[in-house]
């Protein structure tokens, strides 16, 4: 895959892909391994093959010191003299300015730098009064080769001087390197290694192991409940029968009153 640089040439856009190779050594510290690589250059390995792998990422904030108006000044004051230092500079050479430009570029970068930097520690608010440095650092890193050279490269390892060529990527038998998939692994069930419970094995000439009985419960069966009639009439055949009894007394009392007026 390719795309159009600023330049309108091509640019490779690369996908990340997981590292892959057998460990051929782990270092507590990245100046540890980025020497055992050195180490395999100067031997004249082909470094090409090799990986490094920081595993564990953490985001360290190292704290460097208290901020206050007169330090943010400071910092402000330096970083705008080196931009005036670079304007003076372009100006003292193209132009007539000589060394007086020099100067005055320094003091001008100086000053806006110092306003600059006071302005924008005003606006935090005193929510940042601090100086610190940031880093990403792994709790272990790994150097990974590939498998058809990765003996030659701990043979290699083995001379490095101050105990930094110790063999800690040395695989176990039986054990996948870095990045493949773990052969003795099911694709369900508990992982490879992991215990299983023991069943002894049947006694020759034995047919099937058959289930003892259960044993009997000591626990009091329940009673049966008593059986009510429901042969007696319902709530609602009781409810019609009151109003063809209600209606036959008012046709009742409709007849009576007719009979008197007549």
């Amino acid at each position: 895959m390719s795309n159009l640089g600023p330049m309108g040439g091509a640019r490779r856009i690369t996908t990340p892909t997981p590292p892959s190779g057998e460990t051929i050594g782990r270092y507590g510290t990245y100046s540890e391994a980025q020497r055992a690589v050195d180490f395999l250059s100067d031997e004249h390995f082909p470094v090409q093959n090799v990986t490094i792998v920081g595993t564990g990422l953490q985001m360290v904030e190292r704290v460097t010191g208290r901020l206050t108006y007169g330090r943010a000044a400071g910092a402000g004051a330096a970083s705008g003299a080196w931009f005036g230092l670079l304007i003076g500079l372009m100006l003292s050479v193209f132009g007539p300015g000589g060394s007086g430009a020099l100067l005055t570029g320094i003091l001008v970068g100086a000053g806006f730098g110092m306003l600059f930097g006071v302005i924008s520690y005003a606006l935090t608010g005193g929510r940042r009064d601090f100086t610190s440095s940031s880093q990403i650092v792994a709790s272990e890193y790994t150097v990974l080769c590939l498998p058809q050279l990765s003996s030659q490269a701990r043979e290699v390892l083995s001379r490095l001087p101050n105990g930094l060529g110790r063999d800690g990527g040395a695989l176990a038998p039986g054990q996948a390197p870095w990045g493949a998939p773990d052969p003795t692994r099911r694709p369900w069930g508990p992982p490879s290694g992991g215990s299983t419970p023991h069943m002894p094995p049947p006694r020759p000439g034995s047919g099937p192991a058959e289930q003892p009985p259960p044993p009997p419960s000591l626990e009091k069966e329940p009673e049966a409940e008593p059986v009510h009639d429901l042969s007696g009439p319902t709530y609602a055949e009781k409810m019609e029968e009151a109003r063809r009894q209600r209606r036959a007394e008012e046709a009742r009392a409709r007849e009576e009153k007719e009979r008197s007026e007549h």
